[in-house]
């Protein structure tokens, strides 16, 4: 009997592995038929192509280049992926390596490609299209007079792009408003990446784009500060607005200049293990002083993941209008003939894991732009001091009307700004409160005596 249950136990056990083996190997066959069918299509599609690029060559109106018609499908073959994935000539290529440096030809501003229409990301500070009032959000959608609508992007940049002083006329879309002319002189471009200012013992910084150079002036400049403001220095404005980004690395090393711990960064990829994660080193620049980011809608990509972190870690208060909404990486790959292709490689996600793509970082505070012109005149105001025989009244009381000033000082200019303004109140806010805790946690509030009791009040 045992026997013969050991004999039905093998006979079951080989049934299994037979059928667990003929379920592989059938899976291996469907996996392999797939693959064979996959193949045949793309040869199909190859083919296709081949008899496409055949006959534009025999018979197309005019005679093309083999490389332009090549290169022509290879930038179609990216740029139908996403806005960003785009085929780089060898003179695009080389242009791109020199503004990452620092210094370009151009008008000034970073372009994406939305609906087949030229999408103005940011113009750039101090640049010609900055100068002559380019907004983010404006659509292009003629230069010189002709449509450029269903022109690649880098065919749109090198119509943009021309000889240093010469003009171009940029048909321009803004607001869903009717089209109108912007006139440009072209310019040799030079970022200055960072800027610095102090605003009322308040550390104002701007960073315009992220370069090679953008942590090191960061640095330079929020040493500076601290040096000139020493003990009174209160906290840091960092400028982020119409920042359209630039080098990931850069914006990682800015964003670890005000953490101490925790993720700035997390990078995933098409495959599960193909997943990066970037983590701060011990150190803050300002010392745990309070913080303000101002972003908006020109705020983009790099921008996003300094804004996304320190917001993430609340480091600091993000104030402003919501971001452009660009959380995806795109890896540059060289190429034979010493093109390369910028191709989409991964998103990227803020510390809490969120991706912001197509959503952008939203404000802790919203604050639309806007000017406050600051007047100079002090208003007719009626307080007790005014009163003829007011008690307490001193001679300095009396206050004239100051004389307008010709010109606005830089640090003025600056606070006719809404946003900078009211990220400027913050800070002050945030440390008269801290102050006012410490003195009360420190000392006792001593009040004075009522020599007589009040036993009325009149008007």
């Amino acid at each position: 009997m045992i026997r013969k249950n050991s004999i039905c136990n093998i006979i079951y056990k080989t049934n299994i592995f037979l059928t667990f083996f003929l379920i592989f190997n059938f899976s291996l066959i469907v996996s392999n038929l797939a693959k064979a069918e996959n193949r045949q299509e793309t040869y199909k599609q190859l083919n296709l192509f081949g008899d496409v690029f055949q006959r534009v060559q025999e018979q197309y109106v005019e005679e093309v280049t083999d490389k332009k018609l090549i290169e022509a499908a290879i930038s179609g073959m990216l740029q139908s992926l996403d806005p960003h994935s785009s085929y780089l000539s060898p003179e695009s290529f080389k242009d791109m390596q020199v503004k990452t440096k620092g210094k370009f030809g151009g008008l000034g501003i970073e372009i994406t490609m939305e609906n087949g229409v030229v999408k103005v990301v940011s113009p750039i500070d101090d640049t010609p299209a900055a100068n002559v009032g380019m907004k983010s959000g404006d659509l292009i959608i003629g230069i010189n007079g002709e449509s450029i609508r269903g022109l690649s992007i880098n065919d749109a940049v090198s119509q943009l792009r021309g000889p240093v002083g010469s003009k171009v006329v940029i048909t321009v879309v803004r607001d869903k408003k009717d089209p109108f002319e912007i006139e440009i002189i072209r310019d040799v471009i030079k970022i200055r990446s960072v800027k610095h200012n102090v605003i009322k013992n308040i550390g104002y910084v701007r960073l315009t784009t992220f370069s090679d150079t953008t942590t090191s002036g960061l640095e330079k400049s929020v040493n500076k500060i601290k040096n000139e403001l020493g003990k009174n220095f209160q906290g840091l404005i960092l400028d982020l607005r119409n920042n359209p980004g630039g080098l990931l690395n850069q914006s990682i090393s800015v964003t670890d200049a005000f953490l101490n711990q925790g993720e700035i960064v997390s990078t995933q990829g098409r495959k599960d293990d193909d997943t990066s994660r970037i983590f701060a080193k011990k150190g803050d620049l300002i010392d745990g002083k309070p913080m303000i980011v101002l972003i908006n809608s020109g705020s983009a990509s790099a921008s996003e993941i300094v804004a996304g972190a320190l917001k993430d870690h609340s480091r600091a208060i993000i104030v402003g209008t919501r971001s452009f909404g660009k959380g995806s990486v795109q890896s540059i790959i060289p190429l034979a003939g010493n093109g390369a292709m910028r191709l989409t490689t991964a998103r990227y996600y803020t510390p809490s894991g969120i991706s912001i793509q197509a959503k952008g970082i939203e404000p802790d505070i919203i604050v639309e732009a806007g000017i406050t012109e600051l007047t100079k005149q002090t208003p007719e105001n009626r307080r007790e001091e005014n009163l003829r025989g007011a008690l307490d009244k001193t001679e300095g009381d009396t206050k004239k009307d100051s004389v307008d000033k010709p010109e606005l000082t830089p640090v003025e200019k600056l606070l006719q700004d809404n946003q900078i303004s009211r990220a400027v109140d913050l800070i002050r806010g945030i440390n008269l409160f801290s102050n006012k805790k410490k003195k009360i946690s420190t000392a006792k509030i001593k009040k004075k005596p009522i020599k007589n009791k009040i036993s009325s009040f009149s008007n």
